[in-house]
């Protein structure tokens, strides 16, 4: 059985008139099996966008294939689309001056289902979504959160079996973030394939099985969420608690130690190079009446940050 998605050596570079050309994918090979929900993480420029758009057919790629459910998005273009559905963020691809009804029955007809299939999905979706009591309201007076629930509903309409979401709660308050979260996860229990464009480590944490994370179009790594701190090698954590930060200055000048932060009132994480380190620090720890203490892997976040490097405010 042919996996949900598949890029082989996939390339897309912008021109630009006389200036140099932008490479936005590079040789990028990635796998995506059925029924995953899979993050694609990455700064702002590294290329996710762009690699949704091709999946979605929204954009061909300069070299290298693509394929959806073993359909090529370049040769079968019209399969692909009947597969797939995209998710935005913000207010792309809704019309305010329209009711939410009307705006998935307009979807339904470009689609091309027939009025009563689309009358009746738009019924029962405005209703998965919670908004089946502001049906009959136009978008413009929706929130951030009811805009991204009638985007999923949209998405949602012709039945796909593979979804692309990028950057689905940008803007949404932890409610409203955490709803839709929920709803990705029912969708998924129903068998479909989700790729999650996000900067969102929290949210690809709790969502996705497997991340693949890129920079300036090259895959930079990909592997389980779960295990992710293992890209940075035999690096550990020591996680502890205590309320006096010269305490937490003391253990960063040790050898055994790369750094030590805060992480909130009286918690602190010290970053250690190896397992063998790790277990001196527990000691020194220890030694010092600290007894709430134990060992840990990096983050999602923490490999994010030390993969891709502090840049501030730069692309």
């Amino acid at each position: 059985m042919e996996p949900a998605v598949h890029t082989s050596g996939l390339g897309r570079v912008y021109k630009r008139g006389r200036k140099d050309p932008v490479v936005a994918l590079d040789d990028l090979t990635l796998t995506i099996e059925r029924n995953e929900i899979h993050g694609l993480l990455g700064p702002n420029g590294a290329g996710k966008t762009t690699l949704v758009k091709i999946l979605s057919t929204v954009l061909l790629p300069s070299e290298g294939s693509a394929r959806v459910l073993g359909h090529d998005v370049a040769a079968e273009t019209r399969a692909v689309r009947s597969l797939v559905g995209l998710v935005l963020g913000g207010d792309r691809g809704l019309y305010d001056r329209l009711s939410a009804r009307r705006n998935l029955l307009f979807w339904g007809a470009l689609y091309k289902l027939d009025a009563r299939t689309t009358r009746d999905r738009a019924d029962a979706l405005l209703e998965r979504v919670g908004l089946a009591e502001r049906a009959d309201d136009r978008v413009e007076r929706f929130s951030r959160g009811m805009r991204q629930r009638l985007h999923l509903a949209r998405g949602l309409l012709h039945e796909p079996r593979v979804l692309f979401l990028d950057e689905p709660t940008s803007g949404l308050d932890p409610v409203a973030a955490g709803a839709f979260r929920r709803l990705v996860l029912d969708l998924r229990a129903e068998g479909r394939t989700f790729l999650l464009a996000t900067h969102d480590m929290d949210e690809a944490t709790a969502l996705c099985d497997r991340v693949t994370l890129i920079d300036r179009g090259r895959m930079l790594l990909t592997g389980d969420t779960g295990q992710a701190g293992r890209f940075l090698g035999d690096r550990e954590c020591v996680d502890f608690t205590h309320p006096d930060p010269a305490l937490a200055d003391a253990l960063a000048l040790l050898p055994d130690v790369t750094d030590v932060e805060r992480q909130d009132g009286t918690a602190w994480r010290a970053h250690t190079p190896d397992r063998g380190a790790t277990r001196r620090v527990l000691g020194w720890l220890l030694d010092r009446d600290v007894l709430t203490a134990r060992r840990g892997e990096p983050t999602l976040e923490e490999v994010y940050l030390r993969t891709v490097g502090d840049r501030g405010m730069r692309v």
